[in-house]
Protein backbone atom coordinates (compact mmCIF):
# COMPACT_ATOMS: atom_id res chain seq x y z
CA UNK A 1 0.00 0.00 0.00
CA UNK A 2 2.97 2.41 0.45
CA UNK A 3 3.88 1.58 -2.65
CA UNK A 4 0.85 2.88 -4.31
CA UNK A 5 1.43 6.11 -2.53
CA UNK A 6 4.82 6.71 -3.46
CA UNK A 7 3.71 5.91 -6.65
CA UNK A 8 0.46 7.86 -6.71
CA UNK A 9 2.65 11.04 -5.18
CA UNK A 10 5.77 10.37 -7.50
CA UNK A 11 3.17 11.21 -10.93
CA UNK A 12 2.07 13.81 -9.19
CA UNK A 13 5.14 15.39 -8.84
CA UNK A 14 6.02 14.78 -12.64
CA UNK A 15 2.94 16.18 -13.57
CA UNK A 16 3.69 19.23 -11.77
CA UNK A 17 7.17 19.52 -13.62
CA UNK A 18 5.79 18.87 -16.80
CA UNK A 19 3.45 21.38 -16.42
CA UNK A 20 5.88 24.11 -14.76
CA UNK A 21 7.89 23.12 -17.80
CA UNK A 22 5.09 23.14 -20.88
CA UNK A 23 3.84 26.43 -19.13
CA UNK A 24 7.38 28.13 -19.02
CA UNK A 25 8.37 27.21 -22.77
CA UNK A 26 5.09 27.14 -24.42
CA UNK A 27 3.62 30.55 -23.50
CA UNK A 28 4.49 33.69 -21.82
CA UNK A 29 2.70 33.42 -17.92
CA UNK A 30 1.97 36.23 -15.61
CA UNK A 31 4.05 36.77 -12.63
CA UNK A 32 0.82 35.48 -10.45
CA UNK A 33 0.03 32.31 -12.67
CA UNK A 34 3.99 31.33 -12.08
CA UNK A 35 3.41 31.86 -8.11
CA UNK A 36 0.52 29.70 -8.61
CA UNK A 37 2.57 26.34 -10.54
CA UNK A 38 5.73 26.90 -7.74
CA UNK A 39 3.73 26.92 -4.92
CA UNK A 40 1.63 23.85 -6.71
CA UNK A 41 5.44 22.24 -7.22
CA UNK A 42 7.06 23.23 -3.63
CA UNK A 43 3.83 21.77 -2.11
CA UNK A 44 4.27 18.26 -3.87
CA UNK A 45 7.83 18.15 -2.64
CA UNK A 46 6.70 18.66 0.14
CA UNK A 47 4.58 15.98 0.76
CA UNK A 48 7.27 13.62 -0.95
CA UNK A 49 9.68 14.47 1.67
CA UNK A 50 7.38 14.69 4.77
CA UNK A 51 5.98 11.47 3.80
CA UNK A 52 8.96 8.90 5.08
CA UNK A 53 8.24 11.04 8.36
CA UNK A 54 5.18 9.05 8.87
CA UNK A 55 5.85 5.94 6.84
CA UNK A 56 6.85 4.06 10.50
CA UNK A 57 4.31 5.79 12.55
CA UNK A 58 2.31 3.10 14.12
CA UNK A 59 -1.41 3.29 14.46
CA UNK A 60 -3.26 3.45 17.65
CA UNK A 61 -5.25 0.09 18.76
CA UNK A 62 -7.64 1.83 20.21
CA UNK A 63 -9.36 4.09 17.65
CA UNK A 64 -6.87 3.99 14.50
CA UNK A 65 -5.48 1.31 12.21
CA UNK A 66 -6.21 -0.26 9.13
CA UNK A 67 -5.86 0.28 5.46
CA UNK A 68 -7.73 3.25 5.25
CA UNK A 69 -5.52 4.86 7.26
CA UNK A 70 -3.02 4.30 5.21
CA UNK A 71 -4.83 5.36 2.40
CA UNK A 72 -5.64 8.46 3.99
CA UNK A 73 -2.56 9.11 5.59
CA UNK A 74 -0.74 9.77 1.56
CA UNK A 75 -3.60 12.87 1.45
CA UNK A 76 -2.65 14.00 4.63
CA UNK A 77 0.73 15.00 3.78
CA UNK A 78 -0.66 16.38 0.27
CA UNK A 79 -2.66 18.69 2.18
CA UNK A 80 0.47 19.05 4.65
CA UNK A 81 2.49 20.38 2.00
CA UNK A 82 -0.11 22.66 0.24
CA UNK A 83 -0.69 24.37 3.48
CA UNK A 84 3.47 24.59 4.29
CA UNK A 85 3.55 25.85 1.16
CA UNK A 86 0.83 28.65 0.95
CA UNK A 87 2.25 30.02 3.97
CA UNK A 88 5.71 30.59 3.36
CA UNK A 89 7.20 27.16 2.13
CA UNK A 90 10.77 26.58 2.36
CA UNK A 91 11.77 28.80 -0.33
CA UNK A 92 11.58 25.77 -3.11
CA UNK A 93 8.88 27.96 -5.05
CA UNK A 94 10.46 31.29 -5.24
CA UNK A 95 13.21 29.20 -6.78
CA UNK A 96 10.98 27.19 -9.06
CA UNK A 97 9.47 31.03 -9.84
CA UNK A 98 12.49 32.47 -10.82
CA UNK A 99 13.67 29.48 -13.07
CA UNK A 100 9.76 29.99 -14.94
CA UNK A 101 10.02 33.78 -15.27
CA UNK A 102 13.91 33.08 -16.79
CA UNK A 103 13.35 30.05 -19.39
CA UNK A 104 10.06 32.31 -20.33
CA UNK A 105 12.29 35.54 -20.83
CA UNK A 106 15.29 33.30 -22.63
CA UNK A 107 12.86 31.42 -24.73
CA UNK A 108 11.33 35.04 -25.86
CA UNK A 109 14.40 36.41 -26.17
CA UNK A 110 15.37 33.37 -29.18
CA UNK A 111 11.96 34.10 -30.95
CA UNK A 112 12.15 37.02 -33.50
CA UNK A 113 9.62 39.86 -33.00
CA UNK A 114 7.09 40.75 -35.62
CA UNK A 115 9.42 43.65 -36.52
CA UNK A 116 12.24 41.27 -37.22
CA UNK A 117 10.21 38.95 -38.85
CA UNK A 118 9.07 41.71 -41.58
CA UNK A 119 12.73 43.05 -42.20
CA UNK A 120 13.64 39.31 -43.28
Amino acid sequence: MADLALTQQTDMALMAAQANRSMALGKNVTAEEARAKAQEFESVFLSQMMAPMFAELGNDPMFGGGEGEKMFRSMMMDEYGKIISRSGGIGVADAVMKTILDLQQVDGAKTPTNAQEAKL
